[in-house]
């Protein structure tokens, strides 16, 4: 399979064939796809995070 060839639903296309406007929407999903994945990624640091800082404070409170 080519470099130049996308799948979209199960179908191929090649990358030359897209028309411009196909081109950019493409180019737009793909970072969108990208800024979900790194959204995600730091959403999880996030909450672990928050349970640390959760779990250092609930262990100060029960030593006071």
């Amino acid at each position: 399979m080519s470099d130049n060839v996308i799948t979209i639903d199960g179908k191929e296309y090649e990358y030359d064939s897209l028309t411009d406007t196909a081109k950019a929407n493409l180019q737009s999903l793909q970072f969108v796809q990208g800024e979900l994945n790194r959204l995600a990624a730091q959403s999880a640091v996030l909450k672990t995070a928050q349970k640390a800082y959760g779990d250092v404070l609930k262990s100060e409170l029960e030593n006071d």
